[in-house]
């Protein structure tokens, strides 16, 4: 007879791009099958220790870090680290006891599927970007189920365990109701005006901040236009000081932006990384794009994620390198030209998969040997 009681280990983290939609999978996993007991294993110090809980979910951090691909001192803790993590990692999986286990990318991902693998705990990995990292394709061998969310993953991952299902988006963000009354007076915008939206990640992007910064005044001097600007936490301080002697009625500057659905509502234009699960929100919201992909990631992942849209015409590419100088010219620009906008709309949201995280979760629920309650 089989076990009603449902058991999931979800880890990873270090970034919203990885938290968010991690928490999606845990909540789609909640409605799918309600006998379901979930626990988040993250990295310590990193913010899914405070949006985990924050979801209503237990978390456990590992002090496992990130390896730097440059020579830096810090890279000599690594390997004590990991293995303090591995060690860790093997403690949490065996007093957890899970059915599965699932890896959404980051740091903790990797120590905790090893060893579930290593216990014989069938796993599956979410991976969520267009080019896939050393990691997870070492983890591949063992893995049950790999969920992509582009086309042509056959070269990283066995195509027998490659399923189709796109990046899960935070919740709220299925349906956006376009210009609310709700929005406009959140960010204080008049109606009537376009609105440049940039956000840089949930930690800020430094030279998309440089670049908005330093060509300030054309968006000051830009008619009709306003800019809402998520800065990130570690250059809120300065940018607000620099803006301190300058006409900012139509510039509204947040370090985190906590109502990204009143956000993408009321965005004409957003400005952005190109992380795998920004894009998938974007597609979802259908809202033309530029996207500035970071140069300090994996395997260049971003801009090969960007020209996976760019060349379909469903956004626009601006090298990191040319952003201080092209950026907010491209943005305006491209703010004032209906067609264009309409464009990149249409096309965008041609490239949504919008049931990515039930898919998911689905797919956890049979890697464990179970079937969908009331099914």
């Amino acid at each position: 007879m089989e076990k009603k009681h449902l058991k999931a280990i979800i880890s990873g983290g270090g970034t919203g791009g990885h938290i968010f939609p991690a928490v999606s999978i845990a909540n789609a996993l909640g409605e799918i099958y309600p006998e379901v007991e979930i626990l988040f294993v993250g990295a310590e110090g990193k913010m899914e220790m405070e949006k985990v809980p924050a979801a209503g979910y237990d978390i456990v951090g590992l002090p496992v870090v990130g390896f730097h691909r440059k020579l830096t001192l810090r890279n000599l803790s690594f390997p004590f680290k990991l293995l303090r993590s591995l060690q860790k990692a093997k403690g949490v999986v065996k007093s957890f006891n899970p059915d599965v286990v699932v890896g959404v990318g980051g740091y903790a991902s990797g120590p905790v599927l090893r060893i579930a693998q290593q216990l014989g705990i069938p796993t599956l990995i979410q991976e969520q970007n267009s080019f896939a990292g050393v990691t997870n394709k070492l983890l591949a061998k063992k893995a049950k189920a790999i969920c992509v969310a582009y086309e042509g993953m056959e070269k990283y991952f066995p195509a027998s365990k490659i399923i189709l299902t796109g990046n899960p988006i935070r919740q709220g963000l299925e349906k956006i109701i376009p210009k609310t009354d709700e929005a406009h007076n959140f960010f204080d915008v008049p109606k009537g005006n376009k609105v440049v939206l940039v956000v840089g990640g949930s930690l800020g992007a430094r030279s998309i901040n440089h670049s908005i910064l330093g060509d300030i005044d054309k968006f000051i001097e830009a008619k009709g236009v306003t800019l809402i600007w998520q800065t990130g936490k570690f250059y809120i301080n300065d940018i607000k000081q620099k803006l301190n002697d300058k006409n900012t009625e139509n510039i509204k500057v947040f370090d985190f932006i906590n109502r990204m659905d009143l956000a993408y509502s009321i965005a004409d234009l957003v400005i952005s990384r190109a992380g795998a699960c920004t894009i998938s929100e974007l597609c979802m919201v259908g809202k033309p794009s530029i996207l500035v992909p970071s140069p300090n990631v994996a395997e260049d992942h971003q801009t090969m994620n960007a020209q996976a849209l760019a060349t379909r015409n469903a956004a626009i590419l601006v090298k990191d390198s040319v952003a201080p100088e092209a950026l907010a010219t491209t943005a305006l620009e491209i703010i004032n030209d209906e067609q264009r906008l309409k464009t990149l709309s249409i096309n965008i949201k041609e490239m949504a998969l919008p049931n990515a995280a039930n898919d998911i979760a689905s797919k956890v629920i049979e890697v464990a040997g179970r079937r969908q309650q009331g099914v």
